[in-house]
């Protein structure tokens, strides 16, 4: 499987920022205390297609759209995708309360959304059952999940030693809506009949499409307000759990962890869920003459479908679990030693330079998503820090990314972008993503 998820691996472990505690809760600071600037302390996005880019179709290149669109399904499989990630942090902030102990907590809105491309049911949309007889059209392939949800946070971040620090954090997702289609079954066929030309099948379906915050008194919900006020604490309410650790080997190599959104939502309110569920064959109609004769035959057809594929709705709640993230990081710190203010007005010697690894997994249905980065991160003075990251996963093997983060008094600036490369032509672009924020970070 590929990922939803963004991995932010720019922004994983760089320059002691306050958002690297909700990427790592064991992530070391070395601050008195933190406010984000409301709104804009955290902003990211995030838009992923893997094979099929936008260029694809609609370049300007005298190519045929019909032969563009054959080309675009032969080159993707069940397990190619489109995802977009958003996040928003409304409230973030932090104290130290004592020298061994912080804690943060804040709020911030979440849109996540992945969809599957289905290829066999889109061959058969654009071509058609003539050019794929024999060929079973699989609605398995049918998969997608979309959601928006407010996350509200605490965590708690503890120093046990020089070598080891260890956090957690504590969150309640409430969700404005959430669209979801998984573990179907089923194939539609053709094959030469026997009383016609061709005989149609529908063999062991069983479909199901679940919505929640959607559909009210079956209408669909208009009014934004209700979306927003469901992400409040209004909607369909989870819980989810974070842990991380930073240990240091040696003074100079260092390995972190995290796992993050162990923890689901359950579903209860404006819950609307479809499933069609059944087997037909089908041979083709031989309308006689007589025209009402032909609209009963019609009927028949239509009642018979009916009852062996019905359509059925209920309102059944279900529980939707979160896309569980693990990373995993190697660091070396080398270079000139430096020292700066503590907290607690003690001086902590670094490095100015550091190179390692770092290991990202998304949880998915089909299979965890991984990337490899290495990085390499450049303090060019004692409040501007820069990093570089070379990625491999599953849609380049070229993703070049950069981060820089400066301090200027109390004000901390940082913004990230990852594919650099893809940003000269965004319409070729297999991914994109970017960071941005700006904290009060007082030592």
């Amino acid at each position: 499987m590929k990922t939803f998820s963004q991995n932010k691996q720019v922004l994983y472990d760089f320059a002691g920022l306050p958002q690297t505690l909700l990427l790592n809760p064991g992530a070391e600071t070395n601050f008195k205390y933190h406010v984000g600037i409301p709104l804009l302390s955290g902003v990211s996005f995030d838009f992923g297609s893997s094979q099929f880019v936008l260029s694809d179709l609609f370049a300007v290149d005298n190519i045929d759209i019909n032969d563009k669109v054959a080309s675009v399904l032969n080159s993707i499989d069940e397990r190619d995708y489109l995802k977009i990630n958003t996040q928003i942090e409304v409230l973030n902030f932090g104290f130290r309360l004592n020298n061994k102990t912080y804690l943060s907590a804040g709020f911030y809105e979440e849109l996540d959304a992945i969809g599957y491309y289905p290829k066999d049911v889109l061959t058969f949309l654009t071509q058609g059952n003539g050019d794929n007889v024999f060929r079973n059209i699989n609605l398995s392939e049918i998969r997608y999940k979309a959601e928006l949800l407010g996350v509200f946070h605490l965590g708690i971040t503890k120093k046990v030693n020089d070598k080891l620090t260890f956090g957690s954090r504590f969150k309640i997702y409430s969700s404005a809506f959430n669209l979801e289609s998984k573990n179907n079954t089923g194939t539609f066929s053709t094959i030469q009949g026997t009383n016609n030309i061709y005989t149609q099948y529908l063999n062991n379906v069983d479909l199901n499409f679940k919505t929640a915050g959607i559909i009210r008194d079956d209408e669909y919900i208009s009014d934004s307000s209700i979306f927003l006020n469901n992400t409040l604490l209004g909607g369909n309410l989870g819980l989810g759990l974070d842990f991380g650790v930073t240990y240091h080997i040696t003074p100079q190599l260092q390995f972190s962890g995290s796992i993050l959104d162990l923890g689901y939502v359950s579903y209860k309110n404006d819950i609307k869920n479809t499933k069609v569920e059944g087997d037909f064959a089908f041979e083709g109609l031989d309308f006689p003459l007589n025209n009402l004769s032909s609209i009963e035959t019609w009927n028949e057809l239509t009642d018979r479908f009916e009852e062996e594929v019905p359509v059925t709705d209920d309102n059944e709640s279900y529980v939707s679990w979160r896309p569980t993230k693990l990373n995993f990081a190697l660091k070396y710190s080398f270079g000139e030693k430096r020292s700066e203010v503590c907290y607690d007005n003690s001086y902590n010697d670094f490095f100015t330079d550091a190179v390692g690894v770092q290991l990202y997994s998304v949880f998915r249905p089909l299979s965890p998503q991984l990337a490899l980065t290495g990085f390499y991160q450049k303090s060019l003075t004692k409040k501007i820090h820069t990093k570089i990251t070379y990625t491999i996963d599953d849609f380049s093997y070229s993703n070049l990314g950069a981060g820089l983060s400066a301090q200027l008094g109390a004000v901390n600036l940082y913004g990230m972008i990852d594919n650099i490369l893809e940003f000269k032509d965004l319409s070729s672009a297999n991914s994109i993503s970017f960071q941005m924020g700006i904290n009060l970070i007082f030592n």
